[in-house]
């Protein structure tokens, strides 16, 4: 038994760790494109990605399920080159992840880059800083505790997923049995002694997490 729970821990932390890799790669300069621009498309594109946040995991499961089964164009184009399908796969579980926790990453970012203000933007390019020059001295520099604190939530938000999961991933062990289908599995079996140490894991690391971001936003307003 306890093998099984480190495993599905194991799983579980290499998947928020890959999640949130991605989501820095997409979500900075998504966020920053949704701070500072003034595109009509705003609306849009910000309605997309806070959409996973109201929608029921079970409909986000259902409809990342038809875009990445067999038949579909991108589970069989994936099939056709790698021979593997996505659906009950580690991919899959990624895929699945990077779209369920994107809003809990992109949103704080907006947050954080809107705190830095366009009249400072203007500031540098006015004494004739490129847009590169800005965005790694300027922006990233002043969103530094944004940025992580966007990280962190990610990836305790996606330790947590359990639907969105179940519904792509299945419950297969070693492969896609995450610490939430464990407990789940445990919970079912009647083994509540051993659901209630995952529970317990994931419960203190959830508050050191909001702790630690509640105390880091504290420090911040008191430093300005």
């Amino acid at each position: 038994m306890l093998t099984t729970d480190l495993s599905s821990l194991w799983l579980s932390f290499k998947l928020a760790t890959v999640t949130v890799l991605i989501l820095l790669f997409i979500g900075i300069p998504l966020a920053k494109w949704l701070a500072f621009s003034r595109s009509r498309f705003i609306p849009f594109v910000n309605s997309i990605v806070v959409l996973p946040l109201v929608l029921p995991p079970t409909v986000l499961g259902f409809y990342l399920l038809s875009v990445m089964r067999n038949d579909s164009w991108l589970g069989s184009l994936f099939l056709k080159f790698t021979d593997s399908q996505l659906i009950f796969s580690f991919t899959g579980l990624v895929i699945a992840s990077v779209v369920y926790s994107l809003p809990f990453v992109v949103q704080p970012m907006i947050a954080t880059f809107n705190t830095i203000g366009l009249n400072t933007l203007r500031t540098a390019q006015s004494i004739g800083a490129n847009k590169r020059t800005i965005f790694w001295k300027i922006i990233l520099p002043l969103s530094k505790n944004g940025i992580i604190s966007a990280a962190i939530l990610g990836f305790v938000h996606t330790l947590g997923e359990f639907g969105v999961v179940l519904m792509i991933g299945g419950n297969i062990p070693n492969q896609t049995r995450v610490v939430s289908i464990e407990i789940f599995n445990h919970v079912e079996s009647l083994e509540l002694e051993h659901a209630n140490h995952l529970s317990l894991i994931l419960l203190t690391l959830s508050f050191a997490v909001i702790f630690w971001m509640n105390s880091n936003n504290k420090n911040s307003q008191i430093a300005r």
